[in-house]
């Protein structure tokens, strides 16, 4: 099964490297101030240089109700080449950010707080790249470990790549991708000890699960399976 998969909410060299020795080569980076995974364009800079003999490294900032200018600042100093929208970002935007950054992959987050909230994501399909289903909680924008309804998500079917986050662990992935074929993962505080501080010993377990995985046939989309 060909799948994405971002361990995300980065911030030590060593632990950047291990994960990339791993083979995890898509890597996020939490760029809102008021995260406690939040790292700062220096510190971004300083793991990435970590990581130069991984030529297929992708490495996704995640911003949240960011204005242009402060993306294009931020940009500017780090080597990243996909763009996250964590935020109340619209459709609208998201072309703007798509304008004026063509070069980074764009991805969005819709923050499900029911699984009517998926019609908003029709809004989005021609002006994302990537779309990210993740757990809504009315404090933190992500990195919650909530886990999402999963069997309310089966019919999920947009017409472009989309992702899955919210609350997987080593422990679940098996039991969320027998249910769901997204076309990436991304885990974030189901594989660290604290934020930002990453589990190397869940990360492993996690290469090991997804090593090993058993897909179950999709019967009501073959096509997926």
């Amino acid at each position: 099964m060909a799948m994405e998969v971002k361990i995300c909410g980065l911030r030590h060299p060593a632990q950047a490297q291990a994960i990339a020795a791993l083979g995890f080569t898509t890597l996020g980076f939490i760029c809102v101030e008021a995260s406690p995974r939040y790292v700062s364009p220096k510190e971004i800079a300083l793991v990435l240089q970590s990581l130069t003999a991984h030529d297929e490294l992708s490495a996704i900032g995640v911003f949240a109700n960011a204005s242009l200018p402060k993306l294009g600042e931020f940009l500017a100093q780090t080597n990243l080449n996909g763009i996250q929208l964590h935020g109340d970002e619209t459709p609208e935007f998201c072309r703007q950010v798509k304008q004026a950054f063509p070069q980074h992959r764009l991805i969005k987050a819709l923050r499900l707080r029911r699984s009517e909230d998926l019609a908003r994501a029709e809004a989005y399909y021609d002006a994302v790249d990537i779309l990210l289903l993740d757990a809504y909680h009315p404090e933190q924008l992500g990195g919650t470990g909530q886990t999402l309804p999963w069997q309310k998500l089966q019919q999920f079917r947009p017409p472009l790549p989309w992702w899955l986050a919210g609350g997987l662990t080593p422990i679940n992935v098996q039991e969320a991708l027998n249910l769901l074929r997204p076309d990436g993962i991304d885990l974030s505080s189901g594989v660290e000890k604290a934020p930002a501080d990453k589990d190397l010993a869940k990360i492993a377990q996690l290469r090991a699960q997804l090593d090993a995985l058993t897909i179950l046939p999709d019967v009501n989309h073959p096509e997926k399976t």
